[in-house]
């Protein structure tokens, strides 16, 4: 019974999504579309000097097809779409800058876009259809988070998830008939990837890839469709309730369609580390304003669950420190800051981060209050003196509840994209202010504009 709801839910998903077109979508939900794809490109580029994701986007090069699609890594190159939408992707989440979906874990934004941004410049589609397809994609992998969930961190939704965020959105811009949308959304939700949320925690660099790997699936998987190579019309329950142990409640894929947007409750990041440790950070930040962190002896974190999961007082890579809760608070008490810089692999090392992480308690926050305070922290420095400093986090910036304005959003794209991309921040501007003579040119020639080098 509950394949079948789950069955006929997608189908009304899907029904409302094919038939959607870029005026039917309210002027802020389109504003906040532009947000996502101008800083999750911005977190592409930012990731761009990572050694191991050179080595990577090198690897891909050598064995890729004709050049259709950009790789925003600031060296000029083109590579064949599939082979972009996996070097892309596997850039998207390693800066750990991208912007994601408060209401439920997942990241939707570069779920959907290392695949759309090939796709639409291989083939030159409008930059207001990719927009159009961003949202219809975020629509429809937020809606399957909130379908299915877990009792506790098990799987990382980038590998769970992306395909299929990937997989709608592209079908979404190739404007596929509804039952090949059905058929590929389904088959991709075969091939999502188990990742397990622990990989990341203690520092496997495969996590990082996760969302390139989906984006390049969910291009093939929407090719096949069309083939008639698809996935059961109950997949998305035979994978994420059978087979993954999701609670399902096929309502979340249908109720209110165009009422509310997913997009809408998105968050961004200027803390280069998991969301779960951005209220410590803040925290963190105001007690630096009243004692010197040097004179810390503990810090101790009454903090949420998952939080609480990301323990790991000795991460060996930049992507276990992002996910160290004793790495977060004491790197960014000592540096004063949450940014890329505070994340490197010279402050994972530095003798008195270390020092300082073996140093860090932490113990639940009681009780847990309602989203969207859900993600609080407590923090409490003990100095050397005796002294002790406590400051409280209920909901760390961002969200839709606390957001960012878009000047700080926007200076955060301008000073990643500045320097390998010197034209790129004023072509993104004319696109977040949806400019009509922009948003109808094809994407090809928009990211020729963005990424010229004069």
């Amino acid at each position: 019974m509950h394949a079948k709801s789950v069955a006929s839910a997608l189908e009304k998903l899907v029904a409302f999504t094919s038939t959607t077109e870029w005026k039917d979508i309210p002027v802020p939900v389109q504003k906040r579309a532009s947000l996502v794809l101008s800083d999750d490109i911005g977190a592409m580029v930012a990731a761009r000097d990572e050694p191991e994701l050179q080595s990577l986007q090198e690897g891909v090069a050598v064995s890729a097809g004709k050049p259709e699609a950009t790789l925003f890594n600031g060296k000029g190159q083109k590579l064949d779409r599939y082979s972009a939408a996996l070097a892309n992707g596997c850039a998207s989440d390693w800066a750990e800058l991208d912007e994601g979906y408060r209401r439920v874990i997942c990241h939707a934004g570069i779920y959907c876009l290392p695949a759309l941004l090939a796709e639409a410049e291989a083939e030159n589609h409008t930059t207001e259809e990719l927009l159009r397809a961003l949202v219809l994609g975020y629509e429809t992998v937020a809606r399957v988070a909130r379908a299915f969930t877990f009792p506790n961190l098990v799987l990382h939704p980038h590998g769970s998830l992306a395909a299929v965020g990937a997989a709608a959105a592209v079908c979404a811009l190739r404007r596929t008939e509804q039952s090949i949308t059905v058929g590929a959304i389904s088959s991709a939700a075969t091939m999502v990837v188990p990742g397990p949320y622990t990989h990341p925690i203690l520092g496997s660099l495969c996590r990082n890839i996760w969302p390139g790997i989906a984006a390049q699936t969910a291009l093939r998987s929407v090719d096949w469709a069309s083939h008639g190579i698809v996935g059961l019309r109950t997949a998305l329950h035979d994978v994420y309730a059978d087979a993954f142990g999701a609670k399902p409640n096929a309502d979340e894929l249908c109720s209110e369609l165009g009422q509310s947007w997913a997009i809408s409750d998105g968050y961004h990041k200027v803390f280069a580390c998991c969301q779960y440790g951005h209220a410590t950070i803040e925290a963190n930040l105001k007690l630096a304003e009243q004692a010197d962190p040097s004179e810390i002896q503990t810090i101790h974190l009454e903090t949420h669950e998952k939080a609480r999961v990301m323990d790991n007082p000795d991460p060996t890579t930049t992507i276990a420190g992002k996910f160290s809760i004793q790495h977060i608070a004491a790197a960014s008490a000592l540096k004063r800051e949450g940014g890329f810089a505070a994340f490197s692999a010279e402050v994972l090392s530095e003798p008195s981060v270390v020092s300082l992480r073996h140093r860090v308690s932490t113990s639940p926050y009681e009780p847990i209050p309602e989203w969207p305070n859900d993600r609080p922290t407590r923090v409490t420095w003990t100095l050397k003196d005796g002294r002790t400093l406590t400051h409280e986090v209920l909901s760390a910036r961002g969200g839709p509840d606390l957001p960012f304005t878009p000047d700080e959003i926007r200076q955060k794209i301008k000073d990643i994209v500045s320097d390998p991309y010197p034209n790129m921040f004023a072509y993104l501007e004319k696109i977040l202010e949806l400019e009509p003579e922009v948003l109808a040119k094809g994407w090809k020639e928009n990211v020729a504009w963005m990424t010229k080098d004069e």
